[in-house]
């Protein structure tokens, strides 16, 4: 039988959690269905280590940007800095970055001035932007639309948990909802009717590992493989098939990562 083709959109495949097992864990991806990943590099002082992971797999492709926790204690990323990095390449996205109130409150004026510079950068190269948001819904908002309103430019909400509005107004901006393993969480009822509600053209999977591991291997390490659980989940609230939704999104991936559709196409 042929496995639904499926992308992880986002993961983390330099964290320590992984070492030593890339190789074991790339194929299992591939195994369960998951042909291309995104492996998101969340401090630019180490974008050099998650650029030899992409560059050392088939269908690994990354991005790179400034994690919003992180933005008061690393060194403030440069619009130039960043547009040299996409010029990878394997390079498809900008970010993460974003706001998070949640942990990192106290920093929110740094966090703001990051997501900024990481809007221009999408603007200028044409990549999407990948975000981050927790706890932070209408400056998330506000932010987003300030900078839409400058110069359109393409971004999904990854590993969306927010509320209905923030979803809401992502979606009238023409972006992206990234659906993880949460929404397959049995307290997980309002997230789900988002997603459910959402154009079936707008979403995305990816697992956000070696966090957030999906039904039925909450509480265990996550990896690239366990997309195709969520991938279930995201079937069954839009009423298709797997390879339905495996379809659906894969094709939204490929709209919305550009260069790594031309790459999968070139291959």
């Amino acid at each position: 039988m042929t496995l639904p083709q499926i992308v992880d959109s986002h993961c983390h495949l330099d964290f320590p959690e992984f070492d030593g097992q890339l190789p074991d864990l790339i194929a299992r991806a591939r195994a369960s269905g998951v042909t291309r990943m995104v492996t998101i590099c969340t401090r630019l002082r180490h974008e050099p280590r998650v650029r030899a992971i992409a560059e050392a797999y088939d269908g690994v492709f990354y991005a790179a940007g400034t994690h919003p926790m992180s933005a008061a204690e690393e060194p403030m990323a440069t619009l130039e800095e960043l547009v040299s990095l996409a010029k990878h390449p394997k390079f498809v996205g900008l970010g993460e970055t974003g706001l998070d109130y949640h942990y990192t409150a106290q920093s929110a004026p740094q966090q703001q001035i990051s997501l900024r510079i990481h809007i221009e950068a999408a603007q200028e190269t044409g990549l999407p932007l990948i975000i981050h948001s927790r706890a932070a819904d209408e400056d998330m908002a506000r932010l987003l639309a300030e900078g839409m309103a400058k110069r359109s430019y393409s971004c999904v909400m990854h590993c969306f948990s927010s509320g209905a509005p923030l979803a809401q107004a992502a979606l009238e901006m023409g972006f992206y909802l990234s659906m993880s393993g949460i929404a397959t969480f049995p307290k997980s009822s309002d997230l789900r009717e988002i997603f459910a509600s959402a154009p079936l053209n707008r979403i995305l999977l990816e697992t956000d590992s070696p966090y957030l591991s999906p039904v039925p291997h909450r509480g265990k390490q996550n990896e690239p493989a366990f997309t195709a659980f969520t991938a279930k989940t995201g079937a069954a609230l839009f009423s298709i098939t797997e390879a339905e939704f495996a379809a659906a999104t894969s094709a939204n991936f490929d709209r919305l990562f550009p260069k790594a559709a031309h790459m999968a196409k070139a291959a």
